[in-house]
């Protein structure tokens, strides 16, 4: 498939090139599509720093990349090597001490913080002590309310200033004259858009990996046999492994060498990153949640009545909305999947102890009381217990699509 990002250049005083800035694009039109801007990050880690890597698209530059307040609380940043990037955190972050903390522990991580649209408030000032440079739009922020504040943060002597939005020869001269860094806008260079080949990734087979690592005793050898299945997914790993991110001691062997390398807490949010760059246009995320919490629904139902078919009815619950996702029939979508007959069956409408769970945990939600009353014969429980399980299920997929 073809996969897109723009590069816009910043430039010195000198006029010379130092870094780009990437955006995420989705075709060559050269504008910012209308997405979620951590799913926007999440594909242009994936398209990009797992592909061939940031230094190829900026010619060995550095590359700023824009972080939001859900990538930054997603830990996408822990996908990108701190020696290659500039962490731009958009105005959107609010200064809070959660994500004081957060930027905190980049800054220990050796990132380099920027903060972009700047409007100074001093709740920003902690925070100044972590950032190496700030960007004013001066679209946004006029030159004679950026002045005071320059005078202002001329007290952090390693803080850098960049302006954006220039464009004009007039803007760049007063820009200059106020002693600004480096200089950003369609003066110098409008963005350019590459376009770049990547593989597609088994959408499907990567919600099945989510489903293993998301439990409390992940089994390293299923989840190494997933990543077997998909040439992509095996190979998006071990581009992870091979990025720079993670020091890697000794040449890995196998998937499974890569997964134990990682460890759990990184392959819950490398798999969290492939589900939130993966999550498609045309289909809200709502699908996804709707999908997350049904699994675990089904799970915890199961475990009343058939304890050893909780697995299962957990896998049952996560692909019930795969053909409204993938806009795919659903026979067609089970081929690819490594599913034991009883999940297939129970997805194909076929009656079973996981199509019945389901039933009811479609009736559930519906509030469709009478289909409700009725499925819940077939499993043997009682339905005032359905309430509590249903908020435990929402309040473990709440926790556990953050991580």
């Amino acid at each position: 498939m073809q996969v897109f990002v723009a590069r816009q250049a910043i430039f010195n005083r000198r006029q010379h090139v130092v870094a780009y800035e990437l955006l995420f694009r989705n075709s060559s039109d050269n504008y910012f599509p209308d997405i979620d801007e951590s799913v926007a990050t999440a594909k242009l880690i994936m398209e990009n720093q797992l592909n061939f890597g940031t230094r190829h698209i900026t010619s060995g530059k550095k590359a700023l990349i824009n972080i939001g307040p859900d990538s930054l609380k997603m830990g996408l940043c822990a996908f990108l090597p701190s020696q290659d990037v500039v962490l731009e955190l958009l105005e959107t972050i609010e200064p809070t001490e959660e994500n004081y903390q957060l930027c905190r522990a980049l800054f220990h991580k050796n990132f380099v913080l920027a903060l972009d649209d700047f409007v100074y408030e001093p709740k920003w000032e902690r925070f100044l002590k972590l950032v190496k440079l700030i960007k004013f739009d001066i679209q946004i922020t006029p030159f004679q309310q950026i002045e005071p504040l320059i005078k202002r943060l001329q007290k952090y002597k390693k803080l850098k200033l960049l302006a954006e939005k220039i464009e004009t020869i007039d803007d760049f001269k007063i820009a200059h004259k106020m002693g600004f860094d480096y200089f950003q806008g369609y003066f110098f260079a409008k963005p350019v858009v590459i376009q770049q080949k990547d593989i597609n990734i088994n959408y499907a087979l990567a919600l099945t990996l989510y489903a293993q690592v998301m439990k409390e005793h992940p089994d390293i050898n299923a989840i190494a046999r997933l990543f077997q299945l998909d040439t992509a997914l095996a190979f998006k790993l071990l581009r992870l492994i091979n990025s720079g991110v993670f020091p890697v001691q000794k040449e890995i062997e196998s998937l499974k060498q890569a997964l134990v390398y990682l460890g759990h807490d990184h392959i819950k949010k490398f798999v969290s990153l492939i589900i939130t760059a993966h999550v498609t246009q045309t289909k809200p995320n709502e699908l996804n949640k709707i999908c997350i919490i049904r699994a675990r629904f089904c799970e915890l139902i199961a475990k009343k009545i058939a304890p050893s078919q909780a697995s299962s009815a957990f896998l049952t619950g996560l692909f019930s909305l795969l053909d409204a996702i993938l806009d795919r029939p659903m026979d067609q979508l089970l081929i690819r999947l490594p599913f034991p007959e009883p999940i297939k069956d129970a997805l194909m409408e076929e009656k079973n102890t996981l199509y019945y769970i389901l039933a009811t945990v479609k009736a559930y939600e519906s509030g469709s009381w009478w289909a409700l009353e009725q499925a819940v014969v077939f499993i043997n429980i009682k339905s005032d217990l359905l309430p509590k399980l249903y908020w435990d299920a929402l309040d473990w997929s709440n926790t556990h699509q953050h991580n």
